[in-house]
């Protein structure tokens, strides 16, 4: 079984599924991880403002992606930060928050269906305002976030609505949240999903 951790970049999906690699012995975690895909752009010089280098750049991603997903399937479960549907949902949307309205279903359609069927069994998508957002970003100099901004105000609403009209999703609101309560919140929405695999079935954790 696939798990998923979702939501705007500051959220706190990296920091929860750390957490969860110390503190839960039952799932393997799968952190982001583009560096090797990004090595690739940057090597053969493609362009993302133009359709012909944008629809190659995701070539790219979708394939370690599922590459990534591949090597985990022994795993009896496991938990990434971001997964299959981040890169979906990036593919068909990031043309648009830049004006552009290229044909990227089409043009990538069976890498999207390839992709689409790496999907997690069940997202949490970690919800929180672009102030708080704002703030948790202020606080970590760890990361470089240079896309932020962008991330935050032209995609984060219409990735909210996305993961919003799916069936396998469910939402935790953390703008009240600390840091550890956030981390045990994600760590009990895990534990249901754990023992929904041996009740009842395919239903909401938070029922």
């Amino acid at each position: 079984m696939v798990l998923a951790l979702q939501g705007g970049m500051a959220v706190g999906k990296t920091t929860a599924a750390r957490w969860l690699a110390a503190h839960e012995p039952r799932v393997t975690v799968l952190l982001e991880d583009a560096a090797a895909p990004a090595a690739e752009v940057r090597r053969r010089g493609l362009d993302k403002r133009t359709f012909a280098d944008y629809t190659e750049i995701q070539r790219i991603f979708i394939r370690h992606e599922i590459a990534r997903w591949q090597a985990v399937q022994a795993q009896p479960c496991v938990v990434t930060d971001l997964g299959a549907e981040e890169i979906e949902f990036y593919t068909l949307h990031y043309p648009a928050s830049i004006g552009q309205a290229w044909p990227v279903a089409q043009a990538l359609a069976p890498e999207l269906a390839a992709l689409r069927r790496c999907r997690a069994a069940r997202t949490l998508f970690l919800d929180a305002s672009p102030a708080v957002l704002y703030a948790r970003k202020q606080g970590d100099a760890t990361r470089d976030r240079g896309f932020f901004a962008h991330s935050t105000a032209a995609l984060l609403p219409a990735k909210r609505a996305w993961f919003a009209a799916r069936p396998d999703v469910d939402f935790l609101p953390t703008d009240a949240l600390t840091q550890e309560e956030l981390c045990h919140a994600v760590h009990a929405w895990v534990r249901r999903c754990l023992a929904e695999t041996t009740g009842k079935g395919a239903s909401s954790p938070w029922n």
